[in-house]
């Protein structure tokens, strides 16, 4: 990280589609990266294994999509991070990305966060719909009996009664108290889950609710972004339009530096 007390960003699509929309998205986080002067994580599921449909699409193929999440990794000088959802994955996965990501359903798998953990690699824990921050903070604490001490934890929003979710702001300060750097996930916390086909959701409280987190005080911000949102194969509705990304950004950095120069933030 170039200064652990700016905030950073884990961003890029939903999922690895093709190798010519990763490397758009690529090329301009990597742009946002060298001219804001702050640390993108490369972010992109090489498959999805949680689909509202069984007939949705999934992936091309975990090793060709891996491959090339990796040669963005290489090309762009950029790190890189994916979703892992099983022990075996953890092994696969992490020769090929900087970040294993543990998906908010599988939380509380304890094989899945050991293996993670057992990799040497920063593990992101995404904390689940149903679990409070406390319980989030003991699945961190597995990884961390494994001697590796690089995790995250991602707060994306808890559910609400049918096909909705809510962000408790409270979750960031408990969680943010633990010692775990703190990620904001702005997109899929504004998710509909399963409302038809695909889940949809509310894109134009992306902003509104990021700004929210960085008031709290979160390390990071999470957000899922793609060239043509209503053309992604997999979550359409919440992903942010690439053109959007570096106003998102900036906006965010500006908001988070004033607030620490006022030593409103710590």
């Amino acid at each position: 990280m170039k200064n652990k007390n700016d905030i950073f960003f884990i961003a890029g699509p939903c999922l690895a589609e093709s190798k010519e929309m990763l490397t758009d998205v690529a090329e301009e986080l990597k742009s946002i990266s060298f001219e804001q002067d702050i640390d993108i994580i490369f972010k992109a599921s090489y498959r999805k294994a949680n689909r509202t449909s069984g007939n949705s699409f999934s992936g091309v193929g975990d090793i060709k999509a891996l491959e090339w999440i990796a040669e963005i990794g290489d090309k762009y000088d950029i790190q890189t991070l994916t979703d892992i959802h099983s022990v075996e994955e953890a092994k696969i996965a992490a020769e090929f990305v900087d970040f294993l990501q543990i998906p908010a359903f599988l939380c509380r798998q304890t094989d899945l966060l050991i293996a993670a953990g057992e990799t040497g690699k920063y593990v992101n824990i995404k904390k689940g719909q149903f679990v409070s921050a406390d319980t989030v903070i003991k699945a961190a604490q597995k990884i961390v009996q494994t001697g590796n001490e690089k995790v995250l934890l991602t707060e994306r929003g808890t559910f609400f009664g049918y096909n909705d979710l809510v962000v408790d702001f409270r979750s960031l300060k408990i969680m943010k108290e633990s010692g775990f750097p703190v990620v904001y996930d702005a997109t899929h916390s504004v998710q509909r889950p399963s409302i038809s086909e695909q889940s949809g959701g509310y894109p134009e409280m992306i902003p509104t609710l990021a700004k929210a987190a960085v008031a709290v005080g979160v390390n990071g911000i999470f957000f899922e972004t793609h060239p043509n949102p209503t053309e992604a194969k997999s979550d359409k509705e919440t992903q942010l339009p690439l053109t959007l990304a570096s106003k998102f950004i900036s906006d965010l950095i500006l908001m988070d530096k004033t607030l620490k120069e006022l030593q409103i933030l710590t």
